[in-house]
């Protein structure tokens, strides 16, 4: 029986483009880069192989770990600097990130569904791909009304040690909230990385409002919907006592 809820954040709780997204972030992140003496950039390029290297995480570390070892060795940093480029970001995740919310399609539904799948018994968890810190999750949770108690788990980059698709990102969080797969659905927006927990035995659902399918996979096969039409079938799902 199905007990827990796993989701996705970007393009499924939080609908946007994410073409949108990355540009507007980019942006802004670029300016926190520029503040603090960076090549902006040699830097955003850095972003990206040091993403590439979570990505390719082989849990033998923390994916924060291979972010940030990536991105000095990139930019040849010393352990100090690293450490003043991580606080900057930091601050820019819990603070000027906000000013990315622009990018957002406004939507109740999201903290209606998981407000609701709390009460009546479920645990609801963020599988959001663990690319960012816990801070820059918090703030984009925000944007829609919640917040890191209203989810039993939340991956984020210091807490993980595999990404989607890779099938030891799900074994970690099924792992780390006690449950197997047959008693999880999996929600989110991209066929590859998020209803790959198939495999594994979850049950899926794939959201359609700002789908993600850059490979062109076949999607007919899946449970599928609008935000909306999630909604009214997860609430005929009973209650758990």
């Amino acid at each position: 029986m199905i007990d827990t809820v796993l989701f996705d954040l970007d393009g499924t709780l939080l609908l946007f483009s994410q073409a949108n997204f990355i540009n507007a972030y980019f942006s802004k992140l670029g300016n926190v880069f520029k503040k603090i003496g960076l090549n902006s950039e040699a830097a955003t390029n850095a972003v990206w192989t040091g993403t590439k290297a979570m990505i390719l995480n082989d849990g033998s570390r923390t994916n924060a770990e291979c972010f940030w070892e990536e991105f000095a060795v990139r930019l040849a940093l010393t352990d100090a600097r690293r450490k003043t480029v991580e606080d900057a970001c930091d601050d820019f995740y819990t603070n000027e990130f906000d000013s990315v919310k622009s990018v957002m399609i406004p939507t109740d539904i999201s903290k209606r569904l998981v407000k609701s799948l709390q009460s009546r018994g479920y645990c609801v968890v963020l599988a959001t791909n663990p690319l960012f810190p816990a801070c820059a999750v918090t703030t984009r949770l925000g944007w829609i009304g919640l917040a890191p108690h209203d989810f039993l788990l939340i991956t984020h980059y210091s807490n993980s040690t595999y990404c989607k698709p890779n099938p030891g990102y799900y074994l970690e969080v099924f792992k780390k909230v006690g449950k197997t797969p047959n008693q999880c659905l999996m929600v989110g927006n991209n066929p590859l990385e998020d209803m790959s927990a198939g495999a594994l035995g979850a049950s899926t659902f794939l959201v359609t409002d700002c789908l993600e399918n850059e490979t062109g996979a076949d999607i007919t096969a899946f449970r599928q919907g609008t935000l909306a039409e999630l909604e009214a079938s997860l609430s005929s799902m009973p209650n758990i006592e």
